[in-house]
């Protein structure tokens, strides 16, 4: 047990380690040159200048202008750090939809997520709502959500919703009628979403842009809005982690050993919706981070939920902001939908996977 707590603990750190060099190297990369030590020093100074106990002690020698710091700051760090938060939420609402329905080819949009954000955010872009906005108070800040955004998250979280209550039987969520309504649920949204586009007009590239998943009008906001579904999500979901072990035995075993089934299930997929709504609403639909990345990992270090929801999380924050670098920075001066990406690089590969396991089992 002590070399698997070890073994465990050495492996998060070095993901942890990578995911702070990646963070660094994406902020550096972009059309001004910065330099990587510029960058990390930069970084390191507004942290420090931020905790007051810091600030009195230490100091970093300035070699930067305040060009440099305004680009790093105000533009690349926020959608870096923003992807690093999107990647992260969507593998981690991934493999909590895998292990709850058994099955690693579920992902976070199984609930028809995607499918009603992608509804909401036609129907304000369409009515011409994008102006409306939405503040939340959260002591002495407040975080603003644009109409867009808002739309999307009340459409992700209205198809959840309806897919819950279509599913549910005497208070029980049967995992076969919880994804036929979420298939149902998916159509439905995606044929409203279609008429949508049809009278669109001019209005229908913003949607197929939206839809297609982007990271590019990025800012602090979309930061702090994301930051506690990430920080609360895991938490939630890691605390859950021997239950979730015992659910892959079975419903019935998991039962026996004193897991509430039912509790655990709609709970965590209620707690599944809103991180992924909310990961969709301040970055479109990104496809196949929350169903290769959980399965990769699960293949690297084991289907125990203890290490694999944590690696996940890290690694799916790493893989969304390589993908949005190299996005950013591919066909210059424009831009490649980061959504294209990853499922350029994530269908090929989940093939791979999947032609590996059936030479496996033959």
């Amino acid at each position: 047990m002590e070399r698997k707590v070890y073994r465990w603990a050495l492996t998060l750190a070095v993901l942890a380690a990578a995911l702070i060099c990646v963070t660094v190297i994406a902020t550096a990369v972009g059309p001004a040159d910065i330099s990587i030590d510029k960058v990390a020093l930069i970084i390191l100074s507004n942290v420090i200048s931020g905790i007051p106990i810091l600030s009195d002690h230490v100091h970093i020698a300035r070699t930067w202008t305040t060009g440099d710091a305004d680009i790093i700051m105000l533009v690349r760090l926020p959608r870096v750090l923003l992807g690093l938060m999107v990647g992260a939420t969507l593998a981690l609402a991934g493999a909590t939809a895998q292990a709850i329905f058994k099955n690693p080819m579920a992902d976070p949009y199984i609930l028809g997520v995607s499918s009603g954000a992608a509804c909401g955010a036609a129907i304000i872009i369409v009515f011409g709502m994008g102006s409306l906005s939405l503040m939340i108070p959260l002591g002495i800040a407040s975080i603003g959500l644009s109409g867009i955004q808002l739309g999307a998250l009340t459409g992700g979280l209205l198809a959840a919703f309806i897919v819950f209550n279509v599913a549910r039987t005497g208070g029980k969520l049967p995992v076969e009628t919880l994804i036929l309504s979420g298939v149902a649920v998916s159509a439905f949204f995606s044929a409203v979403t279609s008429f949508l586009m049809y009278i669109a007009g001019r209005s229908v590239n913003q949607i197929i842009y939206w839809i297609m998943g982007a990271l590019t009008n990025s800012g602090w906001n979309d930061v702090w809005f994301m930051l506690p579904m990430v920080l609360i999500g895991g938490i939630i979901v890691f605390s859950f982690s021997r239950d979730l072990n015992m659910l892959l035995m079975g419903d019935e075993s998991a039962a026996h050993l004193g897991t509430n089934v039912q509790a655990i299930k709609i709970g965590l997929l209620a707690l599944m919706s809103v991180i992924t709504a909310a990961a969709v609403s301040v970055s479109g639909i990104i496809g196949f981070v929350g169903l290769v990345i959980p399965h990769i990992m699960r293949i690297i270090v084991g289907p125990d939920h203890r290490i694999l929801i944590p690696s996940s999380i890290l690694v799916g924050a790493m893989f969304l902001t390589m993908a949005d670098t190299f996005s950013r920075v591919v066909i210059q001066p424009t831009e490649i939908p980061v959504g294209i990406i990853t499922a350029l690089i994530g269908a090929p590969f989940f093939i791979y996977l999947l032609a590996r396991k059936k030479k496996s089992v033959t």
